[in-house]
């Protein structure tokens, strides 16, 4: 190849993975690609191709292209859907009662029977009740983060926080599963984004080394009158200015790319390219968030709030392609008292909360359940429900709440806690694990968010051993440890 100096286009091969680095991980290459450097003959194929690997997160074109096809070809339209109770849900009251422990620890709610022997949930909760062969409980589920940040990292990255931050103001090192499965399996030709939030994603967890394009695009409150999605430009991390002046630069680069020997492996590139652009007009994007389209009893099965509301979005979100829809589970603090799942005795009184809460969450998941189920989704899309964890075993007490009430509460209790979990093709109908007689502690099956995580990264084709470098270009595993979740697989 020619040197700069000479017409050539040494310095605009460094613009050239610039800018695939801005569509493909959002994130800037630590090179001047502002000055030409001086002139040292042609760049050596194995130079080249080092600096691919520099601007794909530590992979190789090749390696990542190959990664991709076979999620392609084996999981293509699967997806996962997440409705995140942020704040710790008490699993006394919800998925673990425990009827026979001493009142200070079984708290003031009781079970009903299920439609499964042996199986019992929460009195608040008898939508679920009926349907409970659709579904399964992880009752053993465990990990050591006690504060709010610390625990959604570990649960939504897999990756323990090497400092705890009591302060709960902590941002993640390392992306969540969302960013990462969009990171794997790569924009989409149709413009549907990977990684969604409905109302809005986890705002401890961040892309890092994957770059800002891998952020969940967020669809505010879709139960608002007056609802409108937020603009998508914000899916790609750039406005329509720079955008622009980056396709001008895209088309550079195919101009000279034809006289480099690179064995075919760009021959990716165009189609995560092109889809960058589309995301930003593209019909199926707006037809898939266009709730509209539904029979006014449809949603009104779901429910005419926020929860029902974005579990319908979900369900159509999953069906047009997404791959994460990651749903939150809590509400403004101007709307309702019982804003979060956090339940300090200080702030709520844990009946009162779970009488408003549970029936929504019951109506808004029952109808996701009912629509996977009908519409033959069921192998399709899994669909969790959880927290960052548990509560305290024993009950604790508040001459004041937030309503003026005397409080009633659970303090945070990483050491136990529960998550339900339906479709994904996996086993239904039963409880996995279980802890022991206060819910203190896991007795039987312990289990890691790891493992959860695993379970999630089986059914989207993702290998969770594979290695992704960090910005030092240190390799770092999508999963530190854990394995599928043996009874449900």
């Amino acid at each position: 190849m020619p040197c700069a100096e000479k017409g050539g286009m040494a310095p605009l091969i460094d613009q050239a993975f610039v800018t695939i680095n801005t569509f493909e991980r959002g994130v800037h290459v630590r090179m001047n690609v502002q000055q030409p450097r001086p002139c040292v003959g042609p760049m050596p194929r194995r130079e080249f191709m080092r600096i691919g690997t520099l601007a794909l997160g530590g992979l190789t074109l090749p390696d990542l292209l190959r990664g991709r096809a076979a999620a392609s070809q084996q999981n293509a339209e699967t997806s996962v859907i997440l409705f995140w109770m942020w704040g710790g849900p008490s699993q006394l009251e919800t998925y673990d009662m425990k009827p026979n422990a001493p009142q200070e620890y079984r708290g003031p709610l009781h079970p009903i029977a299920t439609n499964v022997p042996g199986m019992e949930i929460c009195e608040y909760m008898p939508l679920q009740a009926a349907r409970a062969d659709k579904f399964s409980i992880i009752r053993s589920l465990h990990h050591e983060m006690s504060s709010h940040n610390d625990g959604s990292i570990e649960m939504l990255t897999g990756k323990t926080p090497l400092v705890p931050d009591p302060t709960s103001t902590a941002r993640s090192q390392h992306p969540d599963f969302g960013m990462i499965t969009s990171f794997i399996r790569g924009l989409r030709s149709d413009g549907m984004p990977q990684y969604i939030g409905a109302q809005k994603a986890p705002f401890m967890t961040d892309p890092n080394y994957l770059g800002i394009a891998h952020k969940a695009f967020e669809t505010g409150d879709p139960s608002k009158d007056d609802y409108t999605p937020k603009n998508l430009t914000l899916a790609t991390g750039v406005d329509n200015g720079r955008l622009l002046d980056r396709r001008s630069l895209v088309s550079q680069f195919d101009r000279f790319r034809r006289d480099l020997d690179l064995s075919g492996s760009l021959d990716g590139i165009d189609r995560f390219r092109d889809a960058a652009f589309t995301m930003l007009t593209s019909p199926k994007v707006a037809d898939a968030l266009d709730l509209s389209k539904e029979d006014v009893s449809v949603r009104d099965r779901y429910g005419r709030h926020r929860w029902g509301q974005s579990c319908l979005l979900a369900r159509r979100l999953a069906e047009a392609g997404t791959a994460v829809i990651n749903i939150d589970a809590t509400a403004p603090n101007d709307t309702t008292k019982h804003f979060s799942w956090d339940d300090h005795a200080g702030a709520f009184h844990i009946d009162y909360a779970q009488r408003e809460r549970l029936p929504q969450m019951d109506q808004a998941l029952t109808a996701l359940i009912d629509d996977i189920y009908t519409r033959g989704l069921d192998r399709q899309v899994m669909v969790i429900a959880c927290g960052e964890f548990g509560r305290t075993p024993r009950v604790t007490h508040a001459s004041k709440n937030f309503s003026d009430q005397i409080g009633l509460g659970r303090d945070h209790w990483p050491q136990s806690m529960s998550a339900f979990i339906s479709g994904g093709g996996l086993r239904m109908g039963q409880v996995v694990g279980a802890t022991n007689s206060k819910a203190e502690y896991p007795a039987e099956n312990p289990l890691t968010p790891q493992d959860l995580l695993a379970t999630v990264y089986r059914h989207l084709g993702i290998d969770p051993e594979t290695n992704i470098n960090n910005f030092a270009g240190r390799p770092i595993p999508i999963l530190p440890s854990g394995k599928p979740i043996e009874q449900l697989v």
